[in-house]
C-alpha cells in the first residue's frame, strides 16, 4: 500500500497528542509471533520503532523468534516438544536457540533498524549480566527453560542515553553460568518494570492475553 505525503501528514497529526505525552519516556516493545517472517511488515514495524526514537521516546525491543527456530529445528531434524506453551529445550536445543535467537534473528533486527536509518545495538541476556535467570521448576523438566529472576538494566540505561535504540533476545544467564531460554513476553514484562517504563506493547499474533 502507497501512502502519500498527505496520507503520512495526517497520521503524525493524529499521533500529536501520543507523541507528546510520551516523549522522553522508555516504551518496552515485545516484538514477535509470525510477523517476524514477513519482510513488509517487518520493515514496518522498525520504521514505527525508529519514528518513536526520531520524535523523543526511547523505545526498547524485546525480540521473540519461535518461527525461525522451529524452521532450524526441522532443518536439523531435531523434533520439539511444548508444554503449556513453553519449549522443551535440552542442551542441543538450547545451543540451537542460541544461535538462531542471538547469532541470526537478533543481528537481523539491528542491522535492519541502522539500514533504515535508526541507532540499534543488539544484547543477549548474557551480555552485562543484563537478565539474571533461574531454571523453570515443576512437575515436568523443561531443560534450559527458565525464568527471569532479576534484571541489570543499566547497560540499556546507558545505551538508551547515548541515543540507541536496544534490541534485545530473551535468553538469561543462570547462577551455575549456564544460558536459560525465557519466554520473550516474560522478559519484556520484568524488563519494563525494571526501567520504570511508561508503557508496554506487545506485538503478537496470539489473539490476547491469557493467564495460562
Amino acid at each position: 500500500m502507497v501512502v502519500t505525503a498527505l496520507e503520512k501528514a495526517g497520521i503524525l497529526v493524529e499521533a500529536l497528542p501520543y507523541i507528546k505525552k510520551f516523549h522522553g519516556k522508555t516504551i518496552v516493545i515485545k516484538y514477535g509471533g509470525h510477523a517476524m517472517l514477513n519482510q513488509e511488515l517487518k520493515e514496518a514495524v522498525m520504521q514505527d520503532v525508529i519514528l518513536m526514537k526520531l520524535v523523543g521516546m526511547h523505545p526498547v525491543l524485546v525480540h521473540g523468534g519461535g518461527p525461525e527456530i522451529n524452521d532450524m529445528l526441522k532443518r536439523l531434524g531435531i523434533k520439539s516438544s511444548f508444554v503449556q506453551g513453553l519449549r522443551v529445550t535440552d542442551e542441543e536445543t538450547m545451543a540451537i536457540v542460541e544461535m538462531v535467537l542471538v547469532g541470526k534473528v537478533n543481528k537481523e533486527i539491528v542491522a535492519l533498524i541502522n539500514h533504515l536509518g535508526g541507532k540499534a545495538v543488539g544484547f543477549s541476556g548474557q551480555d552485562g549480566n543484563l537478565i539474571e535467570a533461574v531454571k523453570r521448576s515443576g512437575e515436568v523438566d523443561l531443560g534450559y527453560v527458565g525464568d527471569v529472576k532479576r534484571i541489570n538494566p543499566e547497560i540499556i540505561q546507558t545505551v538508551i542515553a547515548q541515543g540507541y535504540i536496544p534490541v534485545i533476545a530473551p535468553t538469561g544467564i543462570g547462577e551455575d553460568g549456564k544460558p536459560y531460554n525465557i519466554n520473550a513476553d516474560y522478559v519484556a514484562g520484568e524488563l519494563a518494570a525494571a526501567l520504570k517504563a511508561d508503557k508496554l506493547i506487545l506485538l503478537t499474533d496470539v489473539e490476547g492475553i491469557f493467564a495460562d
